[in-house]
């Protein structure tokens, strides 16, 4: 079981962003690789702080992990970094945290290697439309994605300006005396590398455009607007740089009876007057086929019949929300002679009064059922 990543940086849940940033700081600098050469476990502490902070910074991944933990990242899915990225990840996503923490302008290589870090190429985001069928069971989606790929015979040269490095060093004399700062080279742009030679098909950067079909596993009970991450199928990033990411946001499908509302599905079921009276069963759409239901004799309209574990199966993992069947009893607009007669006579009989009892709530009581 994946770690709280509040408890992982050591902060309560209600820690403002200056207070997440500290703590990240201080949990990076204890295990950064520089300074535990060889040592794999703060290797491994070092990329969990990494993968909390990388929600919880997030305004917007921090709210769904806040309501839905690991699972709102499932799937690939929108945040932390799972298996895709590396120490080198780290470093060019989070670098910049650290200012002067090592080597005068940012962090170190992995492993004290001078300041060379490994460019990352541009995401790329698609849109994926399901039905509310995939959202409620989770889906397998295999998409076209037209991506940058290092061409091949594309090859490249140690960068002349920095020698390598990726970062160049300045020396300024101020008040207080030589100070030295580190920048990313800007002719390599930081991967210590350069093009030398490429095929007529690449572009400047030696890279080309190809097609790859793409496998997205989306979990059960995402929802309209969520983003999920599927690493380094985004552009590749020129000489010994690491991918980018895909982004997959979600839309999702309107359903022609069924209305969802988080977890929960609502369903409009109307009867007739004659079917409310004698009672009937009515089937209804269900995200898993579709589903029979007895109705009592005298239902009443309004009437909310709850069908348990029949909705969405949660995000979080903890069971499926339900079906909320309103009944709506249908008043005839029209009547022929003989209908109308029997209406007539019924006027003022005791038993076609209304009489609601306790048992029977009011819309309000029925509304606050409903998100009990």
């Amino acid at each position: 079981m994946k770690e709280d990543y509040y408890e992982v940086l050591g902060i309560s849940k209600n820690a403002t962003a200056a207070e997440i940033k500290k703590a990240y700081r201080k949990k990076a600098l204890q295990y950064h690789p520089d300074k535990n050469p060889g040592d794999s476990a703060a290797e491994e502490k070092f990329k969990k702080s990494a993968e909390a902070y990388e929600v919880l910074s997030d305004a917007d991944k921090k709210a769904r992990y806040d309501q839905f933990g690991h699972a709102a990242f499932e799937g690939g899915g929108g945040g932390g970094f799972g298996g895709g990225m590396n120490m080198d990840d780290i470093f060019s996503q989070f670098g910049d945290i650290f200012g002067g923490g090592f080597g005068g302008g940012g962090f170190g290589g992995f492993g004290g290697g001078g300041g060379q870090r490994r460019v990352k190429g541009s995401n790329l985001r698609i849109r994926v439309s399901l039905t509310l069928e995939e959202i409620a069971n989770g889906v397998e989606k295999k998409v076209k994605v037209k991506r940058k790929v290092q061409a091949e015979g594309v090859t490249y040269k140690t960068c002349t300006t920095c020698n390598g490095r990726g970062q160049v060093t300045k020396i300024q004399n101020t008040i207080l005396g030589r100070m030295q700062t580190a920048a990313v080279c800007s002719t390599c742009g930081g991967s210590g590398q350069i093009l030398d030679g490429k095929p007529g098909d690449a572009d400047a950067q030696g890279l080309k455009v190809a097609e790859e079909t793409v496998s997205i596993n989306i979990p059960a009970g995402v929802e309209e607007g969520m983003q999920l991450k599927v690493p380094n199928k985004g552009n590749d990033a020129p000489g010994n740089g690491v991918p980018g990411d895909l982004l997959v946001a979600i839309e999702t499908q309107e359903h022609s009876t069924l209305k969802r509302e988080g977890d929960n599905l609502h369903y409009d079921l109307y009867v007739s007057i004659s079917e409310a009276v004698l009672g009937t069963s009515k089937e209804i759409d269900a995200v898993g086929g579709k589903v029979r239901i007895k109705l009592e004799a005298g239902i009443q309209s309004g009437k909310i019949l709850r069908l348990r574990g029949k909705g969405i199966t949660s995000l979080n993992g903890y069971g499926a929300g339900d079906i909320l069947v309103h009944v709506n009893v249908w008043t005839p607009k029209e009547l022929n002679k003989e209908q109308r007669e029997f209406f007539e006579k019924m006027q003022g009989n005791d038993n076609f009064e209304p009489k609601p009892e306790k048992s029977d709530k009011s819309f309000f009581e029925k509304v606050k059922d409903m998100f009990s």
